[in-house]
């Protein structure tokens, strides 16, 4: 939301000064990489807000880039894996210190092979024999082959349909994703952290015999245990990369929504390894989740929160007759409402209808919504976004702006 507020503020100042905004000093240091060469680096001075890490200059494209994309189900389960990543690094490394990188060490060669199914069968038996072809000196395929896919075996060989294939060895893992942090040592920065997060399925697709796609649900419970399992084994490889040998690390495991899904997912638990430790510690339970208004689940689980919502929406209702429709995204956060973001799509013939509209919501913003949640409502028409309202918490007045 922050960032939406940056770029809104921005394109508001280039309209009237018709010049661009003026960030800062940037400072120059040197940064220690992880093939040990150093390399000049830049810290830029302007940081859009606490909440947010600096990231160091030039941007480094992550070793895995791309990945993310490709084995997440929806766009929202992509952005929500990658900055709630970020938000759980900031228990551990506080963006008052630490710098943000994109993963740098762990190849995105070796993710995507992590990622796949053990082998059985003669798929092992063809990998078995690659391996052995590779070095002409090894007398044993065994000696020379590694299992390193990390979902279960799908064996069909035993007699079992492809329906009992599937539900008892379903694939859980979807993705790893790597996030660096560095830490500042006089004029040189350094890897001073880095968090995995593991991207868990809670709906496995498959195709049945005849091809139908069928889908099969998998527990909260079981896909934590699968994923805690998991970290272990990473944890080993993360151990064994050249540049990770000893620095702390955090694990986290994150649930990811059905593809028809219109909420993303959510991290679910964490777990912390120590510097120089081949140890996780205890798992900590993650108590997020998003939830969609108007919706009998947030009915049910926030009524308080459920009904407000629905007064503000009636309260659009009655005053537009071109009203199409009020919907909302809410994020909580141990059990309290963090933040909301509301859409309101309309049918508009004039900005001054624009103009009005949004005042009137403006006031029913302040009149409805608790002052420590993080708000944002975006009022959008045929043509596109035609005004954005935001309110930061304890905010006497809200943001405005109507696109021109």
């Amino acid at each position: 939301m922050k960032k939406k507020l940056l770029m809104v503020l921005t394109a508001s100042f280039l309209v009237l000064t018709a010049c661009a905004p003026n960030f800062g000093e940037q400072e120059e240091i040197v940064q220690e990489t992880e093939d040990e060469s150093k390399e000049q680096a830049i810290i830029p001075k302007y940081n859009i807000s606490d909440s947010y890490y600096k990231m160091i200059l030039p941007f480094k494209q992550g070793e895995a880039r791309g990945l993310v994309a490709e084995q997440l189900n929806t766009r929202l389960d992509i952005d929500e894996f990658e900055t709630g990543l970020m938000r759980v690094a900031q228990e551990s490394f506080s963006p008052d210190n630490y710098l943000y990188q994109e993963g740098q060490y762990l190849k995105g060669e070796d993710i995507s092979s992590w990622l796949q199914r053990k082998k059985v069968g003669n798929e092992k038996i063809e990998a078995q024999e690659a391996a052995k072809n590779k070095d002409k000196n090894t007398t044993g395929a065994d000696e020379k082959y590694v299992e390193v896919g990390l979902n279960p075996a799908l064996d069909e060989g035993n007699g079992q349909s492809l329906t009992e294939l599937h539900t008892k060895n379903p694939i859980y893992l979807s993705h790893i994703l790597e996030h660096d942090y560095l830490i500042r040592k006089d004029d040189t920065v350094e890897l001073g952290g880095v968090v995995i997060g593991l991207a868990m399925n809670s709906v496995h697709y498959y195709q049945e015999e005849h091809g139908y796609p069928r889908e099969y649900k998998i527990e909260t419970k079981e896909l934590l245990a699968q994923g805690k399992q998991m970290a272990e084994v990473i944890l080993k490889r993360v151990r064994s990369t050249k540049g990770l040998e000893k620095v702390p690390i955090v694990f986290a495991i994150y649930k990811q929504e059905e593809k028809s899904s219109i909420v993303p997912g959510n991290f679910v638990a964490k777990a912390n390894v120590k510097e120089g430790s081949n140890i996780l510690e205890k798992w900590e339970d993650i108590d997020e989740d998003y939830y969609f208004f108007p919706s009998d689940e947030a009915t049910n689980d926030y009524r308080d929160d459920a009904q407000m919502f629905n007064r503000f929406k009636q309260d659009v209702e009655e005053f537009f007759p071109n009203y199409t429709g009020v919907i909302g995204k809410a994020f909580y956060k141990n059990g309290e409402l963090n933040y909301l973001d509301i859409e309101i799509p309309m049918q508009f013939y004039g900005k001054a209808e624009v103009i009005a509209f949004t005042q009137f919501v403006t006031g029913k913003v302040m009149e409805y919504f608790p002052d420590y949640i993080s708000l944002e409502v975006n009022v959008m028409s045929t043509t596109g976004q035609e005004a954005v309202i935001i309110k930061e918490p304890n905010q006497e007045e809200p943001t405005v702006h109507i696109y021109k």
